[in-house]
């Protein structure tokens, strides 16, 4: 469909051929037209919100096609049906100042900030530079806009529009990403319009806006010219414009009737975006050289300050009235703020300056800047007015970007400190700058940034680099060879740089081997020999003086851990778990990705999740985004051991959202987990063969072994042991990656228990000693437990259940607990205790209601006849699934299978503010063999029937391995 829009905005303008005096074509009132699909789009949005719910939308489409018009018609349509609007728009200029985007937004909602909870309004504060304090937490800011705009949405419905979203700062962009996927029942409406909308929009539903059909065209670009035009002409304009209605408006623009006639003046090759400059352009040449220098001061800074910019102005010699007739000419409005008609008019008035007029003019702009409100945009503007090196301007640019970090914006450092590094003439500060920038760039996850600026570097922009810089080069180099593919590569590299490190910063040589030693393990087998190599090299390095760092206790813990196994790493590697909670946020920043591996070896999964959550809140603080792909998969480790899956799909989002916009690629090791436990079969199937196929291109070892772990557990729940067991060999031979061994390993004792392969059973059962043994927690001997029960009878089978419910019951692992209480009612029932057997299957049904579900359909027949059909069963009656005591009963043709699930997973609804999942009290079943009366019977059954979810399409197999006849 076409649209029409004025001429002095975005939108295509519907008019009748008029004389062509621009101001009378501008004074005209237009409307849209057309665009029916866009319009009845955006309408419907409105009526959504007015009737008390949230909707989003992204309009996306090239420059000038009409967004901002289909913005101004939603404006008008929301505020006519009583709908208050808010508006904001991304400036390009000030993409590097953190929430600055989201500061126009929220500006006139201030006044209700006092009734946000109080980390939500500290966070916002701090973040608008209202109030001084650390670095916002970044998902406080957002919470803070969420309540801040369902707030104001309370007085009445709320429209935000949101302009040039793919110039907003990313901090901003965050933020809005984040409040609009988590809009619920507010009426609150959410419009972004952009060209190519970023990634933390990502998923949410968008409008495409495409050019006009050929004969909208024609009429749009015929209401737009004074005289006669020549048909091939036009058919030549309306084919290169592509029906972009800003196109077919500005570029006839400024040509004489016979250039259109003849086609003479039409640009030829030049991309359609500079050919609207170039049109821009020549409307400005044609103004007093007074205006166009008062247009290229506005356009230089797009801060919108009028008085700002007036106050520059008079110390340029520019009288007012220049204002009246930038005005006039329809570039730019001087009203409360300065706006200029198009972002392309803009950029075409401030590229038409030279550069001796743009340093004039930025030189005026830093003069009249407040140095103590505004003290960065001063600094950009001096250094922007800087004809060539100047010590005092960099040095201002370096304590800016401390500024900026500080407040979180890892990429208005990079871009601060690479401005101080052009204009350092010293060649050795130079380089350190020019480095500094480069490592800031690689925390702010800007990858090709980093590249350029150390090709910068070793071309000898700085003079010839000293040893160390070299060396220092080479590192950022294998840093992001690492961050960027995750393959075979970067252990050796960084292995090399830690080498080259040792003489000039042990304490940097030590955090690389530490990072190489992850790089290795990622890699899988392919990393053996580095890892080795890695390992021998960390003990060979000298101890450092005093009481040993947490650096030192987690790389000689790992090293020997590789080299010596786990009763010998253990006791260090507890040190080292104990001391990582509290580490420095620089160390965070630099190693602490690989702090919760200490934590991960020795069971300890309270400091695995104390680590997690502070680390990701520290990384989400500084704005990290390099980094925080690996932090919040650590994040991911944890919730799905502790039952949280609400949790674990939130950072399952974050994690996405996050790698696809630096360009991190990393492997889902969450998502798989987590279908995995929720048993979603198809779904679980797919991901896991992706994740295999990836893991073999991208040579990422880790996630091949995490995939077979995660299909284990599936099959397990399938009753498909061999195919469990087979999953799970494929997972723990890679020892490169203890922690995914020894999570395989109880799989492992358990398929190959139920497929009747001792050997291969109690084997497994061995290795999982080696690594819960040395620990003693009740994590690691519980889970031992349970798989020791598996593999015995009678009162030592008793024991062992016991043992794992009374040890797993002071953890916070919920799923592992009601997995033990699950598998010791089953053992109950299949030794004629079905007494016994209730009181096990009600504490797992008890935990279903504390937050967990089993889901079973196939099961949840099986019980229901067990429960018609209670009956005493004589102990020597052949089991269906067999067991080591008992030898398996053919199946009955119906019966394919014994598919009941023993993995206990997240119920669908909202979990306590604390994350806590209700303790259960955990009585043990009384000891006794007593045969159930019929009553009994009914009411175990009964429970026993109440543990299978019997919901359609919910595949979360696992099983029961008793009979239930």
């Amino acid at each position: 469909m076409s649209a029409d829009a004025q001429s002095s905005d975005r939108g295509a303008a519907r008019r009748r051929p008029a004389s062509a005096n621009p101001r009378r074509m501008r004074d005209r009132v237009t409307t849209l037209t057309d665009r029916h699909t866009e319009r009845d789009a955006l309408d419907r949005l409105v009526e959504t919100v007015r009737a008390g719910e949230s909707g989003v939308l992204v309009v996306r489409g090239d420059p000038g096609v009409g967004k901002t018009m289909l913005l101004e018609h939603l404006a008008g349509r929301a505020s006519g049906s009583g709908c208050r609007v808010a508006r904001a728009a991304g400036v390009q200029s000030e993409m590097e100042l953190a929430f600055a985007g989201l500061h126009q937004l929220c500006a006139p909602m201030l006044n209700r900030a006092e009734r946000l909870p109080e980390p939500q309004r500290d966070a916002l504060r701090t973040a608008f530079g209202i109030a001084s304090g650390p670095p916002p937490d970044r998902f406080l800011v957002g919470l803070a806009v969420l309540s801040l705009l369902s707030g104001a949405a309370g007085e009445r419905p709320l429209i935000c529009l949101i302009d040039d979203e793919q110039w907003l700062d990313r901090a901003s962009a965050q933020a809005l990403g984040f409040t609009a996927r988590r809009l619920a029942a507010d009426p609150v409406g959410l419009v972004f319009a952009a060209r190519d909308p970023s990634d933390d929009l990502a998923g949410l539903p968008e409008l495409e806006v495409g050019g006009l059909r050929d004969d909208d065209a024609r009429v749009l670009l015929d209401s737009a010219l004074a005289g006669p035009l020549d048909p091939r002409v036009r058919d030549l304009i309306i084919a290169e414009t592509r029906g972009n209605p800003l196109a077919l408006l500005e570029l006839p623009r400024g040509l004489t009737p016979a250039e259109l006639a003849g086609g003479f003046g039409l640009p030829g090759a030049a991309p359609l975006t500079s050919r609207i400059e170039d049109s821009f352009r020549r409307q400005l040449d044609a103004l007093p050289a007074e205006t166009q220098r008062l247009l290229q001061l506005a356009a230089a800074d797009p801060s919108g300050d009028r008085a700002l910019v007036f106050r520059a102005a008079r110390r340029l010699g520019i009288g007012v009235q220049a204002g009246t007739l930038a005005a006039e000419a329809g570039l730019a409005e001087f009203g409360g703020q300065v706006r200029f008609r198009h972002p392309l008019a803009r950029s075409a008035v401030y590229r038409s300056a030279s550069l001796s007029e743009r340093q004039q003019i930025h030189a005026a702009l830093a003069e009249v800047t407040d140095p103590q409100a505004d003290p960065d945009r001063r600094a950009w503007h001096r250094a922007q007015a800087a004809p060539g090196p100047d010590e005092e301007v960099a040095a201002e640019l370096e304590r800016s970007a401390g500024r900026a970090q500080a407040r979180g914006g890892l990429a208005a450092a990079a871009a601060f400190l690479e401005r101080s590094a052009l204009l350092t003439d010293e060649p050795g500060r130079h380089a350190e700058r020019t480095l500094a920038a480069a490592q800031a760039s690689l925390q702010a996850g800007a990858f090709g940034k980093v590249l350029e600026l150390l090709t910068t570097a070793e071309d000898g922009g700085s003079g010839p680099l000293d040893e160390f810089q070299r060396v220092r080069v080479d590192l950022l180099r294998a840093h992001v060879a690492f961050a960027s593919g995750l393959g075979s590569d970067p252990p050796a590299l960084l292995l090399k740089a830690a080498r080259q490190l040792e003489p000039f910063d042990l304490n940097l040589a030590r955090e690389t081997y530490l990072s190489a030693w992850g790089a290795a393990g990622m890699a899988g087998l392919s990393g053996r020999d580095v890892l080795l190599e890695i390992c021998r090299a960390v003990q060979a390095l000298p101890l450092s003086p005093g009481d040993p760092l947490p650096l030192d206790l987690l790389l000689h813990g790992l090293a020997v851990l590789t080299t010596d196994g786990p009763a010998a790493a253990t006791a260090t590697l507890q040190r080292a778990a104990n001391v990582l909670t509290s580490i420095p946020v620089e160390d965070v920043l630099r190693w602490g990705w690989m702090a919760t591996v200490a934590s991960t070896v020795v069971w300890d999964f309270d400091s695995l999740d104390a680590i997690s959550v502070r680390q990701v809140q520290l990384v989400r603080e500084v704005g990290a985004l390099a980094q925080l792909p690996f932090y919040l998969s650590q994040l991911g480790i944890t919730r799905p051991w502790m039952g949280d899956f609400a949790g674990t799909v939130s950072v399952i989002a974050e994690t996405d959202s996050v790698a696809a916009a630096t360009g991190s690629p990393i492997a889902p090791y969450t998502l798989l987990r987590l279908l995995a436990l929720q048993g979603k079969e198809a779904e679980a199937f797919a991901a896991i063969a992706s994740a295999i196929e990836l893991a073999a291109t991208e040579g990422q070892g880790m996630a091949a072994a995490w995939a077979h772990w995660t299909a284990a557990v599936l099959y397990n729940g399938l009753a498909r042991y061999k195919q469990a067991a087979t999953a799970a060999q494929q997972a723990t031979s890679n020892t490169l990656n203890p922690w995914m061994s020894m999570w395989a390993m109880p799989e492992l004792v358990e398929a190959a228990a139920r497929a009747g392969d001792v050997a291969l059973a109690r084997d497994a059962l061995e290795r999982l000693a080696e690594t819960t043994r040395p620990c003693g927690n009740d994590v690691a001997l519980g889970i031992e437990a349970r798989c020791r029960a598996l593999l015995s009878g009678g009162a030592a089978a008793d024991e062992l259940y016991r043992e794992a419910i009374e040890r797993l019951g002071r953890t916070r692992l919920r799923p592992e607990l009601a997995r033990a209480h699950l598998v010791y009612g089953e053992w109950l029932r299949r030794e004629d205790r079905a007494r016994a057997a209730a009181h096990g299957l009600r504490h797992a049904h008890r935990h279903r209601h504390g937050g967990l579900r089993r889901a079973c359909p196939a099961r949840a027949g099986r019980h229901r006849r067990s429960g018609a059909q209670a009956r005493c069963r004589d102990p020597h009656h052949a089991d269906p699934a067999g067991g080591l005591h008992r030898p398996a009963r053919p199946r009955r043709p119906d019966q394919s299978g014994d598919r009941r699930p023993a993995v206990p997973v997240r119920a669908h609804r909202r979990m306590a503010p604390a994350q806590d999942i209700p303790q259960a009290r955990h009585q043990l079943p009384p000891r006794t063999a007593r045969r159930p009366g019929p009553a009994r019977a009914r009411q175990s059954a009964s429970l026993a029937a109440g543990l299978s979810d019997p919901r359609p399409g919910h595949l979360g197999h696992r099983r029961c391995t008793g009979s239930c006849r």
